[in-house]
């Protein structure tokens, strides 16, 4: 058994009741969170739980600005949780210990336990195995296997076309997949972030069970984004709305 929950799912920032990127992943014994951006640490809040352990696929705010408002809910408020373990690729955990001002006693260093990480990583959390993968970002960055209760689920991160997305989703339950623009592919596209339409395509190539659309950009309409993925996949197609939980 395994089920998702998401947090939030804005691309870029976050709007009224849309935090940006964050989900949890459940197998019933050990809770995961996948990203942590802007608006998804009062939503954590809210449902009176801390993940057993936190993956962060870059350093981009949209990502991973949260962690600052969790490190001092653990520093001031939950004095019982202490090295809470942080997996993030190379500059996530440098950039916010400066901004929180940590020198080498802070306390940030023993609210978090960081382990820097990289495509082609292999670890577990509990009983969930996590597989990272290379994705097309332009900062270090992976997409996130998960594996649970003989059940399958692929998280993109940011990335254009290319990198191991399609590799790792290959027979995957389910497909966690940014969506950020939407329309025709243009010629000159930004080669970072995905269209709905090819979200779509990387789903029904790698023969994935159910395609969730995420981090489509905050001003678009997600039952059109939905419609382009599902132009292309024949499977089930959703937008990761906030507070929607799948089993996977």
């Amino acid at each position: 058994m395994m089920r998702l929950t998401v947090l939030g799912s804005n691309g870029t920032y976050p709007t009224p009741g849309r935090p940006a990127s964050g989900y949890l992943v459940d197998d019933g014994d050990t809770v995961l969170m996948l990203d942590c951006g802007p608006g998804t640490f009062p939503a954590l809040l809210a449902r009176g739980e801390i993940p057993d352990a936190i993956v962060v696929t870059h350093r981009h705010g949209d990502h991973c600005l949260d962690l600052l408002s969790l490190f001092n809910y653990l520093r001031f408020d939950r004095a019982d949780v202490r090295g809470l373990p942080l997996y993030a690729p190379d500059g996530v955990y440098r950039r916010l210990a400066d901004f929180a001002g940590a020198g080498d006693e802070h306390a940030f260093h023993r609210a978090f336990d960081h382990r820097t990480v990289a495509p082609g990583d292999r670890f577990e959390v509990g009983g969930i195995a996590v597989g990272l993968g290379a994705v097309a970002h332009p900062v270090p960055a992976v997409c996130v296997g998960l594996t649970a209760g003989g059940r399958r689920l692929l998280y993109s991160g940011d990335t254009g076309p290319g990198g191991d997305v399609a590799v790792m989703a290959s027979g995957a339950d389910l497909l966690l997949c940014e969506a950020t623009h939407q329309g025709p592919v243009s010629g000159d596209r930004y080669p970072y972030h995905l269209y709905a339409s090819e979200a779509g395509q990387v789903a029904a190539s790698a023969g994935v069970g159910r395609l969730v659309l995420t981090h489509l950009g905050p001003t678009l309409d997600p039952a059109v984004s939905i419609a382009e993925a599902a132009a292309v996949f024949n499977g089930p197609v959703a937008h990761a709305e906030p507070g929607m939980e799948v089993d996977v």
